[in-house]
């Protein structure tokens, strides 16, 4: 009897076993490439930070930042202890003596390492002094605009609607005037110009800057997932505003804050310059010793160069900071 067994009967009878062995090592295979990627990617527990901690982790490794660091710090410091470690009464026409209309400038000497304006008063002294004005001015200035550029952001992201084209259009206006403009005219109106009159003067100006960035990143947040969740919960839309919106759009904006504040210490410097700042000398300002000594710039050109040198770094540190901060912060601008 001739065999009709065909040996591919065999093959196609085991064909379903080999299937299912090669499909369960591809499955295998996959599942431990996949484990191997959840390892590679996954934290260990500890590793997660937040976002500010992880711009922390950006900004000490950040030269630029650290620079700018240091001389925000060395001038905070300088204005806080600057009444004890100024040699001198910032006041005392300690030099007057060696006035003369021929050296209308006493010049350094021991004691008076920088020498002395044309009052005789030590310049040492005065600069010291000065940082706590020009500190003062600034921070208060620049606190100010916050605060006003905050509650116009609010209430035009939070509330929306006519409100928010009702702030927006006075924020227009404002934005549309130069800034250093609108602080002369404001300051011009006082008839007793006075170091007040500079910080408020600069602080309406920097209003619309924080009302319009706070207002931007409140309508990111406006349909952003955690806002939608709480609105199909049923959250007032108060608690919405300052629960969830508000706390998550304030990051921007407190950057935004130390870019400002080198501006107000250039502005206000600016305003003292033009004799429209605190008019008693014997407060001393950079701006105001910038602005007296510029009838002396040709022939004693360092009683202006001091000054100005001062108000140069400071805003140049805070500038630093901001920059860097910004960076850190967003991440489109990382580098």
């Amino acid at each position: 009897m001739t065999d009709l067994h065909d040996p591919g009967t065999d093959n196609q009878a085991g064909s379903p076993a080999d299937g299912r062995s090669s499909r369960a090592g591809l499955g295998s295979r996959k599942k431990e490439r996949i484990d191997r990627l959840a390892e590679a990617g996954s934290l260990s527990a500890g590793e997660g930070v937040s976002l500010w901690q992880s711009a922390w982790r950006r900004l000490r490794r950040d030269p630029v930042f650290l620079v700018g660091a240091v001389i925000c710090a060395a001038f905070v410091i300088l204005a806080i202890i600057a009444p004890w470690i100024a040699p001198h009464d910032p006041a005392a026409r300690l030099l007057i003596d060696q006035r003369s209309t021929s050296n209308p400038i006493p010049g350094p000497q021991p004691g008076f390492p920088l020498g002395a304006d044309d009052a005789g008063r030590d310049m040492l002294s005065r600069l010291l002094v000065g940082s706590r004005q020009t500190l003062i001015v600034g921070v208060m200035a620049t606190l100010g605009g916050l605060l006003g550029g905050m509650i116009l952001g609010t209430l035009a992201g939070g509330i929306g609607g006519w409100v928010d084209a009702l702030v927006m259009r006075v924020v227009d206006v404002m934005l549309s005037i130069p800034s250093l403009l609108m602080a002369f005219s404001l300051a011009a109106m006082f008839a007793r110009p006075s170091q007040w009159t500079v910080i408020l003067a600069i602080a309406i100006i920097q209003i619309p800057i924080f009302a319009r960035l706070l207002r931007g990143s409140m309508m990111a947040q406006r349909h952003s997932d955690h806002v939608l969740a709480a609105r199909a919960l049923g959250v007032r839309p108060p608690a919405i505003v300052f629960r969830h919106m508000l706390p998550n759009s304030v990051g921007p904006v407190i950057v935004q804050g130390t870019l400002v504040l080198a501006v107000a210490i250039i502005d206000a410097a600016a305003l003292s310059f033009l004799g429209l700042g605190n008019a008693d000398d014997t407060q001393p300002e950079w701006g105001q010793m910038l602005g007296r000594a510029q009838q002396y710039f040709n022939t004693h050109p360092e009683v202006a160069v001091y000054p100005a040198l001062c108000i140069i770094v400071v805003a140049l540190g805070f500038t630093l900071v901001g920059e860097s901060l910004r960076e850190a912060l967003d991440p489109k601008s990382r580098r």
